[in-house]
């Protein structure tokens, strides 16, 4: 298991900053040194690339359904179990 550390404001700061930065150094021409925008060569990607990235997404969708649904039918069950035993406690007391 994961440790879960607590987001302060002072950790959010830092993490845009830095995002920020790194953002205008990868996407600014101008700041990096270029002149004329007009002479930046682009990368072009066919849209048909990214249809299979669209069709991985959404059977991950429908899985995380399923999932959800398989869940949510198994925390029914715990929850209608531990009123069961609570009741169950309260009436032998």
């Amino acid at each position: 298991m994961s440790r879960v550390r607590k987001l302060t404001p002072s950790m959010l700061r830092r993490m845009v900053l830095a995002e920020r930065r790194r953002i205008l150094e990868t996407s600014d021409p101008i700041a990096a040194g270029i002149e004329d925008p007009a002479k930046v060569s682009a990368d072009e990607i066919d849209a048909d690339e990214f249809a299979g990235t669209l069709e991985k997404d959404i059977d991950h969708l429908k899985a995380l359904k399923i999932q959800e649904r398989k869940l949510i039918r198994s925390l029914k069950k715990i929850t209608g179990t531990k009123k069961r035993v609570a009741k169950r406690l309260l009436n032998k007391i």
